[in-house]
């Protein structure tokens, strides 16, 4: 389950009658105020953005545990120094580029056992298309915007003025959400997905910002290069993806942490392979 500003759909309808909200399916700003105000009276981190978590505590669901079957390995101890995780066993399969880029990023944000690399390369590595993609590409037909972004191109004739004009679907597709200002402001396209895991909305880069000491608001395009990966294991510090990732080789986790980052299973079969591949040259 993952939940968020922008989302329009059943679960969020769902949502906004358990919160004593109008049931109208869009997951606007009042929804995420409502959404911050639970999670903070409940003891959960103040983020807007529905995970699992929430969602059952909203809901009233009580997780059963599971037993561990003994053939689970137990929780990794991460490693003292980030020398430890054998990153020289990547060459030839990741970029000598980002290999370079991984001591201070998985010391920096607790990816710091061979599991939880493995995790977080597999996902890094599926969404960049093998490390060569660092700014989403919004060069959408008319077609193409009409079926992936029905909610602001119902039409093909409403799609036609912006086919093609990968700034302008921007403007249109991220105005207004995620902390940008509307479609004329541009900030849609200003914060457009960057990096391996391609962090999107003012809001995120602000926080980002802040993480790194450096300003990506200003100079945005900072996130596409220099901080490529550092944005990535960013995001997945954040949402927990890193102690996620704790629960093992297996394909289970690499889908858990799947919806997490892509709200869906999109591409599962190939994340599936980057994670045992990376994960058999580190463990």
């Amino acid at each position: 389950m993952l939940l968020k500003r922008g989302d329009n759909n059943e679960s969020v309808k769902q949502l906004q009658t358990k919160l004593g909200l109008e049931a109208i399916g869009n997951y606007g700003p009042k929804t995420e105020d409502a959404v911050k105000a639970f999670q903070t009276k409940n003891g959960l981190t103040p983020d807007g953005i529905v995970g699992n978590g929430t969602w059952n505590k909203i809901m009233g669901i009580t997780e059963a545990v599971a037993p561990v079957a003994p053939a689970v390995v137990s929780t990794p101890t991460p490693v003292t120094n980030t020398t430890e995780l054998k990153l020289d066993t990547l060459k030839g399969h990741i970029p000598d580029s980002v290999i370079a880029m991984i001591p201070e990023v998985a010391s920096k944000f607790e990816i710091n056992t061979p599991l939880r690399l493995a995790h977080f390369l597999a996902q890094c590595g599926h969404e960049s298309g093998g490390f060569k993609l660092t700014k989403e590409n919004l060069n959408y037909s008319a077609k193409g915007l009409n079926g992936i972004f029905k909610k602001y191109f119902p039409t093909l004739e409403s799609a036609v003025p912006y086919e093609r004009k990968p700034e302008k679907i921007a403007n249109k597709v991220y105005g207004g959400r995620m902390g940008n200002g509307l479609e004329a402001s541009g900030e849609g396209w200003k914060f457009h997905g960057r990096g391996f895991i391609q962090l999107t909305g003012k809001d995120n880069y602000t926080a980002f910002t802040k993480s790194i000491g450096e300003d990506c608001i200003a100079n945005p395009d900072l996130v596409a290069s220099k901080y490529a990966l550092a944005s990535a294991a960013w995001f997945f510090n954040k949402n927990g993806l890193h102690k996620m990732a704790d629960g093992g080789a297996n394909d289970a986790t690499v889908t858990s942490i799947t919806k997490r980052v892509n709200g869906g299973t999109i591409g599962l079969p190939d994340r599936i392979k980057h994670f045992n591949e990376y994960y058999k040259l580190l463990a």
